[in-house]
């Protein structure tokens, strides 16, 4: 990581703060340069995002992305209702505004929250499975109006198929194809009627989203042992679409539950800075999250959520917040231990980057691992089929079976790793940092870190074609290397980049998709000095593979 700002872990000053009138004027003025690749549609792992103060995320990018929507459903034969949520970010309002008037116009029938509010990642999924379920056509797909953790000024926009996940690359790919299309012929095939209209539309359907998705939550979590342990829970909303829901799962199941913040301002004034200034609501960064980490002796647990509630950081008494690898791990070998229902032994699914000690537990439990790329969506088939009961990523997101076997969501889900917390703790008579420092007894303690290299866009073409045998090298970091990996072992899917491992140590490399840097991840088993030599030799190995490639 890159020096850690002085402005981290403190409120942004107000002449900091994005200009929200400017960024909305600009959503609805500016138009994208179709000869710029940054401002062109372009679906990453979480869909279309960008800022309308670049010209990368505009009303002309969402109505071209809303039509292309109403085409693929049509060739696709998706004739259910489709499910449309957004988060607190200022240009989810205003892309939600853009969606409804295509969707409106195209006979879409639409479902969009009764009281028009905030409708986490996690439900919409959620809502899709439920209506889908035991149903073979008249499908029902949805649509994720967020940026996730991104500063104030993104917006992000994407689209989950009838299997609730973020949908695939054939997916994204065609409607990225057919959205720029579109735009490019001056929208001209984009149909679309006035908000005002729109709103009144009968294919426009107000949709309780809350009360199915809480009403739920006993099915996935045990709250009934929460309630009974009289934990007091702090939660953190960190001004996201999440907040409406804490309430009513209070009151369903009678938790004593504080929401400790209870405002929602779209220029996230008062959120702490992350570690490089900037206000990101990263609810995995100690910087980000230092107001709730202050409050963490008030509670039993606590936890937060990012803006779409698809994410989840976890506030403990014995360790503070737990870095999220650490968390994975710990409710791993608790969730294997204390879910009966579970058909079998479902396999535990993780990134090519997530930590190792999900290994080492899994070996622990004698359970197998399905190692993917990074994105959530490989975990959706295997989610569905109950193939996989926990799946996590280094980047605090998640999701498990329900207590009887069954899938709860195929997106990740902020929500219920929170509450699993409480549940943890509740059962066990531990927090998930004693639980996970009992683990390290018996599979090691690692130190995991990332860190950023320079990289020109033609090197970072390179690493993401390298093969296996252009790695060089036999050693790291004093250790002999047992395997180089340019595809995932879980899936064989190519992640774009390297991973290098020994007994004790790994590392991967991975180009970054906005920045001439790419990534190295690391983690060591043995000590802070090994890690750096990991660090340092994993440079050196990428350079040469790079020098060679060229």
């Amino acid at each position: 990581m890159a020096e850690v700002s002085e402005f981290a872990g403190k409120l942004a000053d107000p002449s900091r703060l994005t200009n929200i009138p400017r960024l909305l004027t600009e959503y609805f003025t500016s138009r994208p340069d179709m000869a710029a690749a940054a401002q062109r549609v372009a679906f990453g792992t979480s869909g279309h995002r960008g800022t309308s103060l670049d010209s990368a995320f505009t009303e002309t990018h969402i109505l071209a992305i809303s039509q292309a929507i109403c085409l693929y459903r049509a060739k696709s034969g998706i004739t259910g209702p489709l499910f449309l949520g957004k988060d607190t970010h200022a240009l989810s309002e205003a892309a939600f505004a853009t969606a409804i008037e295509v969707f409106a116009a195209n006979g879409v029938d639409v479902r969009i929250d009764e009281k028009l509010g905030y409708t986490p990642t996690p439900v919409v999924s959620h809502a899709i499975l439920t209506y889908n379920r035991g149903r073979t056509s008249g499908l029902a797909d949805g649509i994720a109006i967020t940026p996730s953790h991104n500063p104030a000024e993104d917006g992000g926009f994407k689209y989950n198929p009838p299997n609730g996940g973020p949908a695939d690359t054939d997916v994204t790919g065609w409607m990225e194809k057919t959205a720029n299309a579109l735009i490019e012929d001056s929208l001209r095939d984009v149909k679309r009627i006035p908000l005002q209209r729109a709103m009144k539309a009968p294919n426009v359907v107000r949709y309780d989203f809350t009360t199915p998705y809480v009403a739920d939550l006993e099915n996935v979590l045990d709250l009934e042992a929460i309630r009974s342990a009289g934990l007091r829970i702090g939660v953190d909303p960190l001004g996201g679409a999440g907040l409406p829901y804490w309430a009513p799962i209070a009151e369903r199941y009678k938790l004593d539950l504080t929401v400790v913040n209870e405002i929602v301002d779209p220029t996230f004034r008062f959120m702490t800075a992350d570690w490089d200034g900037k206000l990101r609501m990263d609810c995995s960064s100690p910087w980000a999250m230092a107001p709730l980490i202050a409050l963490k002796d008030t509670f039993d647990i606590a936890f937060a959520n990012d803006p779409d509630a698809d994410r989840h950081g976890v506030v403990t008494r014995s360790a503070g917040l737990l870095n999220p690898n650490h968390y994975l791990t710990a409710s791993i070998a608790y969730l294997y231990r204390h879910r009966p229902g579970w058909k079998g032994t479902p396999a535990i699914g993780k990134t090519i980057v997530s930590s190792s000690s999900v290994d080492r537990v899994a070996g622990l439990l004698g359970l197998k691992v399905m190692e993917v790329p990074v994105g959530f969506k490989w975990f959706v088939d295997g989610l569905l089929a109950g193939d996989l009961g926990f799946v996590g990523e280094e980047s605090a997101g998640a999701s498990f079976l329900r207590r009887d076997g069954e899938v709860w969501t195929t997106d990740k889900d902020g929500i219920i790793p929170a509450l699993l917390a409480a549940e943890m703790t509740a059962v066990t008579g531990k927090d998930p940092g004693e639980i996970y420092a009992d683990l390290t007894r018996e599979i090691g303690a690692p130190v995991y870190a990332r860190v950023d290299a320079a990289a020109t866009p033609e090197q970072k073409s390179v690493l993401k074609k390298l093969s296996a045998d252009q790695i060089p090298g036999d050693t790291l970091a004093g250790e002999p290397i047992v395997d180089r990996l340019t595809h995932a072992p879980g899936n064989g899917a190519a992640f774009g980049g390297v991973k290098v491992t020994t007994a004790n140590g790994w590392f991967a490399a991975r180009p970054s998709g906005t920045e001439n840097v790419y990534k190295i991840y690391a983690e060591s088993f043995v000590d802070e000095d090994h890690l750096k030599r990991i660090q340092a030799e994993a440079k050196e190995i990428v350079s040469k593979a790079l020098a060679a490639g060229a």
